[in-house]
Parts: C-alpha cells; structure tokens; sequence
C-alpha cells in the first residue's frame, strides 16, 4: 500500500514536471519571430486629403547577420544591408510584379508606377 502511494506521487510530480515545462517552453516560443522574417505590427492610413492616401505602418523583423528590415513587393522583409546603406532601394524589388520602381531624385525614397499610370511613392 505504501509502495503504490509512493508511485502515485511520483506519476503526480512527473506530471506536473511535464506540464510546467511545457507551459514554458510555449512562453518562450509566443512573440518571436523566425530568423529572416518579419510581421507589421501597426497600419494606418490617412485618407483625408483628396486623391491621395498616407499609409504609415511599422513592422518588426528578426533579420539575419548582414540583412535589414526592408520592403520586398510591397511588403515587410529582411533585405541585404548593403541596399539601405547605399539607398538602392529598387534592389529590394518593393514594388509588386508589373510595377515599374524609380528612385526619388535625393534617394529619400522610391516610387512604384502601376501600368495604368497610377503613382506610390515611399520615403524612408
């Protein structure tokens, strides 16, 4: 009898054991990202003004050793540091498949041009 409690209380801790150490390692894993990936965290946009949108958004990346957070076809993604540091930003491809990227004339930025003539323009 004493012998069968005893097991039961080791089943119990083993249990617990398991259960705490799952518990942890699912804390740990919550709220971070893979390397070279990113996510946007925060998107506004401002339609006050007529024909024209204002779109700010912040993205959180965990880029690998010699990326950076960047754009790639519209979106948020870990590009090689040497386009930031040089301003060479239609290298990171940010505008979307058929769209033609040109760099502002002081490299602030880029603009992206739809085929119907249509206009985005992105400052850093």
């Amino acid at each position: 009898m004493q012998l069968l409690k005893a097991l039961w209380a080791l089943a119990g801790a083993a249990i617990c054991c398991f259960l705490i150490f799952v518990i942890h390692s699912q804390f740990l894993k919550e709220g971070q990202l893979a390397a070279g990936t990113c996510e946007i965290v925060t998107l506004d946009r401002d339609s006050s003004q007529p024909r024209r949108t204002i779109a700010r958004q912040t993205a959180r990346c965990a880029c690998k050793k010699g990326q950076i957070a960047g754009t790639t076809r519209a979106r948020p993604a870990c590009v090689d540091a040497r386009i930031i540091k040089t301003k060479q930003w239609c290298e990171m491809l940010p505008c979307l498949e058929g769209e033609g990227c040109d760099l502002l004339i002081n490299k602030s930025g880029w603009t992206c041009t739809q085929p119907g003539g249509r206009i985005k323009t992105t400052t850093e």
